[in-house]
């Protein structure tokens, strides 16, 4: 009897031991997670399905909502009081890089007014005068037609910007208008490379539309009033003016203007474009001499024009994929208001500030010249179209998150 009573107390003493010992074990354990969860915050370990944490989107546009207050920036636990409004600081929209500023101060874009260097400050700072940007790549031989299209959109809510090709500014001096225009100059660099650079979509969110064009265009006929209101009307996001067919060098047969309709988003070419067509050039299509962006649609194709590739050859093709939309809908040509195309050889030759020799042996060695650079021009554009249709195939291949909105695919089996 007594060995059974010891070997009875003995387990009974033990139970009592592991579930004393149990019980100290869950208490740490519990006590450890209220710790953890109060010292990182309730935002870092929501009590939501999955895995529990709260991953952010790390590539968004600098003026997204990416950037996040944390109680790594130096904030003790003791130092957030009950009612600090933690949540709603965590929602604040902050452009990359200005964490450290009030959310008051930050500037997030730009436009291209000019002000006076002495005067009062103008009280509201982000009052609006100009609603549209014209952007006109510039050469001092044209400036008769420049002069007629800045005369056109001047005084009309228009900024108006120059990107000199040809090294001559001063030149232009006697035009009245030309110290309210902006100058940017580069010796021989196209429009798309002036644009890239200068142009960022930051720089001209303030404008609803960019006109991006080039200096050889007649406008008689062309209203930019008129004009906005028409792609405003009809929902355009990315336009073109109708090419006057009797007058205009025509590349492509959609952008000539139709004498019956106000506007039009395709045509019609037997075997080849009907009404069944989706994609361009019978389609959602505009030529790279006068497009017209809204300022949704130039953030896009900004993204789109390659650093290097300055022609930009090929990103006619690609232009409907940034028309925010079907862009057998929001990409069109306005007949109505409508222009002259001349087709004027203007980049590649040299400036002529110096030129001295004008006798005409002189003049036929130039003539010769600059075919021959007008000709590797050509050269350069074919080869970057073909560079440009290689990176976005590459593209599309190794992003396999992208899903093409205008891919053609198979209708439905229906038989079963």
């Amino acid at each position: 009897m007594k060995s059974y009573n010891s070997v009875s107390l003995l387990t009974d003493s033990n139970s009592r031991t592991c579930i004393f010992t149990l019980f100290i074990t869950m208490s740490l354990i519990c006590g450890a997670y209220f710790l953890v969860s109060a010292s990182l915050g309730t935002d870092s370990f929501p009590l939501k399905s999955g895995l529990g944490f709260n991953i952010k989107q790390q590539f968004t546009e600098p003026v997204k909502c990416e950037v996040q207050l944390t109680k790594k920036m130096d904030i003790g636990l003791h130092d957030i009081r009950e009612n600090t409004p933690v949540d709603k600081c965590n929602d604040k929209c902050r452009p990359v890089g200005s964490e450290a500023l009030p959310k008051g101060i930050v500037s997030a874009t730009s436009n291209l007014k000019m002000h006076h260097l002495s005067g009062p400050i103008p009280e509201d700072n982000n009052s609006k005068h100009t609603t549209s940007l014209l952007a006109l790549a510039v050469g001092i031989n044209q400036k008769q037609l420049v002069n007629e299209i800045v005369k056109k959109f001047m005084g009309k809510e228009f900024a108006i910007m120059f990107f000199h090709y040809d090294d001559h500014v001063d030149e232009w001096h006697e035009f009245e208008w030309c110290d309210s225009v902006i100058h940017v100059s580069a010796v021989n660099q196209t429009k798309w490379w002036f644009a890239k650079r200068f142009l960022h979509p930051d720089i001209v969110a303030e404008y609803e539309y960019i006109f991006l064009w080039d200096e050889d265009l007649g406008v008689d006929n062309f209203h930019p009033e008129r004009y906005l209101s028409i792609i405003k009307e009809e929902g355009l996001e990315i336009s073109q003016p109708g090419l006057d067919r009797s007058s205009s060098e025509i590349h492509h047969q959609i952008t000539v203007r139709g004498r019956r309709s106000r506007v039009h988003r395709r045509y019609y070419k037997p075997g080849k474009c009907d009404n069944n067509s989706t994609s361009p050039p019978c389609v959602g299509w505009v030529e790279m001499m006068a497009p017209v962006f809204s300022r949704a649609a130039w953030r896009c194709a900004w993204y789109m024009i390659q650093n290097d590739l300055i022609h930009a050859w090929g990103l006619d093709m690609q232009l409907g994929y940034c028309a925010q939309g079907d862009r057998t809908l929001k990409v069109g040509v306005v007949d109505h208001e409508y222009i002259v195309h001349l087709g004027l050889p203007t980049l590649g030759g040299a400036s002529d500030k110096n030129k001295t020799d004008n006798t005409q042996s002189s003049n036929a060695k130039n003539s010769s010249t600059s075919s021959s650079k007008r000709y590797a021009i050509r050269q350069r554009s074919y080869e970057e179209m073909r560079v440009f249709k290689s990176r976005w195939s590459k593209a599309v291949m190794d992003d396999k998150c992208w899903i093409d909105p205008f891919e053609k695919r198979a209708a439905p089996d229906r038989t079963n």
